[in-house]
């Protein structure tokens, strides 16, 4: 008996060393060390307006309806832009679903931003990404809906065309991917211009 009693105090002991060390000692470590480096990824890429708010987040996508606004790629999460459910349609290439929703969109994409029947409209305009939830879209979609949200603004498209390219990323590493421009980002932009 004492034997089978020094085996359970043996496997309580170490269940508890192992609890502490995995629930408590490392997860303080990586936090502290997360927060000592890289603070802002780790605390979700937030975008804090100058009041203090919390506005969003750099990597999730916002849906923007207003023509004074920019124009995110649709999304296939929840009900549209639901965080809580993340995730692409699953609809295949030879979906007749998708290829219909896809062609109403270019449609509404051309005569939204005055664009004539044969101009080509960027893949990301009519398609969701992935997640749903992407918050970039292509320079050249950004480019498409610049003469939109400056006749909106009543600003110049000069100046719409300048808050584009500074709010667009480069490449990953300089060499991976394309160029993208953050619309959340963007947009919070072009409410801090004054005409």
């Amino acid at each position: 008996m004492k034997e089978f009693f020094s085996h359970i105090r043996g496997a309580v002991v170490s269940t508890l060393v192992i609890a502490v060390v995995g629930c408590g000692l490392y997860p303080l470590i990586v936090f502290g060390i997360s927060q000592a480096f890289v603070r802002d990824k780790a605390n979700g890429s937030l975008i804090i307006d100058s009041n203090g708010s919390i506005r969003g987040s750099k990597l999730l996508g916002q849906a923007f309806t207003d023509p004074k606004y920019f124009h995110p790629r649709p999304s296939a999460a929840g009900n549209g832009y639901d965080a809580a459910s993340s995730g692409g349609s699953n609809l295949g290439p030879t979906s007749q679903k998708l290829s219909d929703a896809i062609k109403e969109r270019i449609a509404a994409y051309r005569v939204e931003n005055g664009l004539t029947e044969t101009e080509p409209v960027p893949g990301d305009a009519v398609t969701a990404s992935g997640s749903g939830l992407d918050p970039h879209i292509s320079l050249r979609n950004a480019e498409l809906q610049i003469a939109r949200v400056a006749k909106a603004r009543g600003l110049s498209e000069d100046k719409v065309r300048e808050l584009v390219e500074k709010n667009t990323d480069g490449r990953d590493f300089g060499v991976f991917g394309e160029s993208g421009v953050n619309v959340l980002e963007l947009n919070l932009g072009l409410d801090q211009v004054r005409r």
